[in-house]
Order: C-alpha cells, then sequence, then structure tokens
C-alpha cells in the first residue's frame, strides 16, 4: 500500500471516529420527568466535561434516549433513586471538597 493510500486510510479512520464520538455523547440538554415538582433541565454535556465517565451514571440505565424513565416504569429503578444516589451524592461530595458542585436542594434541579 503507497503511503498516500495509507494517510488517506488513516485520516478516514480518525474522522470517522470522530464522528461517532461526537453522536454518542447523546442531547446537549435532557428535559426528565420530575413529577409535581416540575420537570428537570439536565446539562448532559457540562456533565460529560465535568464527570468523564459515562458509566458513572449509566451504569444503572442504558444510553438510549428515555432509558432512565423506561427503566423507573418497569420498576428496575425506584423513583428517586438516581437523583439520590448519584445526583445529590455527586454534588455534596463535590461541595464537601470545596469543588465546583451543582445543586444540592430539590428547588435547584426541579422547575415548577
Amino acid at each position: 500500500m503507497n503511503k498516500r493510500l495509507m494517510l488517506f486510510c488513516l485520516v478516514l479512520l480518525i474522522l470517522s471516529s470522530a464522528i461517532v464520538f461526537a453522536h454518542s455523547k447523546g442531547k446537549e440538554e435532557i428535559i426528565l420527568q420530575g413529577g409535581k415538582m416540575g420537570n428537570i433541565t439536565f446539562p448532559h454535556h457540562m456533565h460529560h466535561g465535568v464527570v468523564n465517565d459515562c458509566m458513572v451514571c449509566h451504569k444503572d440505565f442504558s444510553r438510549e434516549p428515555g432509558s432512565l424513565q423506561a427503566a423507573k416504569d418497569k420498576g428496575v429503578l425506584k423513583k428517586k433513586q438516581i437523583m439520590n444516589g448519584t445526583c445529590l451524592k455527586c454534588h455534596k461530595d463535590r461541595k464537601k471538597a470545596g469543588e465546583k458542585y451543582g445543586p444540592v436542594s430539590c428547588s435547584g434541579c426541579h422547575t415548577k
């Protein structure tokens, strides 16, 4: 294989990987059903930059659109399981460590 063709294949591989990675990040913001307290506008891409590991959240539900609500509807997840066990825990741990943190109260995320 000549050098030009190898270089072309390498560039094509890098570009296709970048496209796949960009699509795998999901929506920039996700609206989550929040019950009586109002919905939650979740800044999904912002959390990518802070958490750096999709499995921190997605260990409990798949990376497909609507999977969190579907897991709750099926009874696989309890109503506030992710919010209390993952979201608030992380925010409170970061606050305790003196790092930038997200809301630590219900009204900080829910929009009534």
